[in-house]
């Protein structure tokens, strides 16, 4: 019989470490294994409102939530894709937007007889000939149902939703399914002299707490990854070199979009999240190019309505452990690194870390083959990520500021590179095994942002431009016809998720 996990301890609350310890709550049983949480109301959480990508959706079914409550609970909203304001030119904009773009015809990909037509001058924009886009600038959504071949039944969506009440609502359905919420600060961490293994966490009330397995989501800080093991960290800030945020929450003005804004500023972009009670805002930026007096007054001069609070001023270093695992502890959320919310990642690595775990979960030897190709995984994933980012950086036509000037002319990563120049050549764009971002979203951004293809895959032209503008006008026409269809973002969330005011 093997050694099995007997008590595994997150550190931490938040985002991270209620989604991990909710989790952990569904798919182990408390009489195989006891979950402790560990968290300090004094030490607060980063998030201020989240933006999320679809595939949280399987996170809600792994726990089985049902989702007008869930939304309902975090002041919620919907989320077609990202909006884009001056990334490529100041003036101009692009969609990034969940889901297809088109129907794939005749073994070929929609998007290349699209680029075909747009090179002749003849297609409309790229986000014509997606439902999410149209429905996005139309104010419009609804949930997908059985409609047969119409775009009705494939809607991709995601969410926006309170960071700290989202993180209330996984408390409680993890406390009640057997967590133990232990509260207080941690003021030190036993380490084994001999095996290097964290051993305990000794509380400042002078408590200590053992366990087998220990889960890091202590934040930026890596209380345990970091400070106790040392683990070291590899530092991304010359391809991403936005190193701060300023971040404040506004009155609402209007109803909300379903979408999220990035609009780029003169060192950095700013965001824009739109909630139920109110409108979450944060100005990303690097404080080599800008001071931090600068970037607050920017942002707050470009707020929807009054602040509500006083803006608050995070520090960062974009980059990642350097072992994710490492021994007996594993680093999820802010503590494994810190990608910066341009694409709306930071949840969705929390759940495939804890996706990963499930598919890793250890016994108590620890077996290293098993942590390296876990480390493996999590750093592809999060090097594709993080070439994603990049790309929004690098590839504009800026000349206005030193920022600007900087990120059009740094070199950068060989794989995106090379992914840039072969959409260049013919359009052509493949997705490199199963890194998170599909060919679609690459098409969207790096359109979007400029770069366009002095050709398109051979076999386009197998069909008369005649017929290929037929069925690109029907694919549009049947978009328009759906979107006509659905209500609008504020009737959908009033009929089926609407929150209790906040007073």
């Amino acid at each position: 019989m093997q050694e099995n996990i007997k008590k595994i301890l997150v550190v931490g609350g938040g985002t991270a470490g209620w989604m991990t310890a909710a989790a952990l709550s569904k798919i182990i049983d408390k009489r195989f294994c006891a979950i402790q949480l560990i968290e300090s109301d004094d030490i607060g959480s980063v998030g201020v409102g989240e933006a999320t990508i679809p595939i949280i959706q399987m996170f809600n079914k792994l726990l089985d939530l049902d989702e007008d409550e869930f939304v309902r609970k975090t002041q919620g909203t919907f989320k077609l894709g990202i909006e884009f304001v001056n990334w490529t030119n100041i003036g101009q904009k692009y969609i990034h937007a969940f889901g297809e773009v088109g129907k794939d015809m005749e073994a070929v990909q929609f998007y290349h007889y699209w680029l075909k037509m747009a090179q002749l001058g003849k297609a409309e924009d790229l986000r014509q000939y997606s439902i999410a886009g149209v429905a996005a600038e139309q104010g419009k959504f609804m949930r997908p149902f059985d409609a047969g071949n119409s775009p009705l039944s494939n809607i991709a969506y995601a969410f926006h939703f309170d960071a700290g009440l989202y993180a209330r609502f996984l408390k409680e359905f993890a406390t009640t399914r057997g967590v133990q919420r232990t509260e207080g600060k941690i003021a030190a961490t036993d380490v084994d002299s001999s095996t290097g293994f964290i051993k305990s966490v000794r509380m400042e009330s002078g408590e200590t707490v053992e366990a087998d397995f220990f889960i890091d989501c202590s934040g930026f800080r890596g209380l345990l990854i970091e400070e106790a093991l040392h683990t070291g960290y590899e530092d991304w800030s010359h391809w991403l070199p936005c190193d701060r945020a300023w971040a404040v929450p506004c009155e609402n003005t209007s109803d909300p979009t379903p979408y999220t804004r990035s609009t780029a500023h003169s060192a950095g972009w700013q965001w824009r999240i739109p909630l139920q009670h109110r409108v979450g805002n944060g100005h990303v930026f690097s404080s080599k190019f800008m001071s931090e007096d600068e970037a607050r007054s920017i942002l707050l001069n470009n707020l929807d309505g009054k602040p509500l609070a006083e803006p608050r001023l995070l520090k960062f270093v974009t980059g990642k452990r350097k072992k994710i695992w490492n021994k007996n502890c594993l680093a999820i959320g802010l503590s494994s690194g810190f990608m910066e919310p341009l694409e709306s990642t930071s949840i969705h690595l929390i759940q495939s870390s804890i996706g990963r775990l499930m598919s890793f979960f250890p016994n108590k030897s620890f077996d290293q083959a098993d942590i390296d190709e876990f480390n493996r995984q999590a750093d592809f994933e999060v090097e594709k990520i993080r070439d994603f980012l990049i790309l929004h950086y690098h590839a504009t036509e800026r000349n206005d500021s030193e920022f600007w000037n900087y990120c059009r002319t740094m070199s950068i990563p060989p794989e995106l590179k090379q992914k840039i120049e072969q959409f260049q050549k013919n359009g052509r764009i493949f997705r490199n095994s199963n890194e998170m971002f599909s060919d679609l979203s690459w098409l969207e951004v790096m359109y979007g942002q400029g770069i366009r293809p002095r050709g398109y895959h051979p076999l386009v032209d197998r069909m008369p431009e005649e017929e290929i503008m037929k069925r690109l006008d029907s694919v549009r026409r049947v978009i328009d016809k759906s979107v006509d269809y659905m209500p609008t973002h504020a009737q959908f969330i009033a009929e089926n998720c609407k929150a209790e005011k906040v007073y």
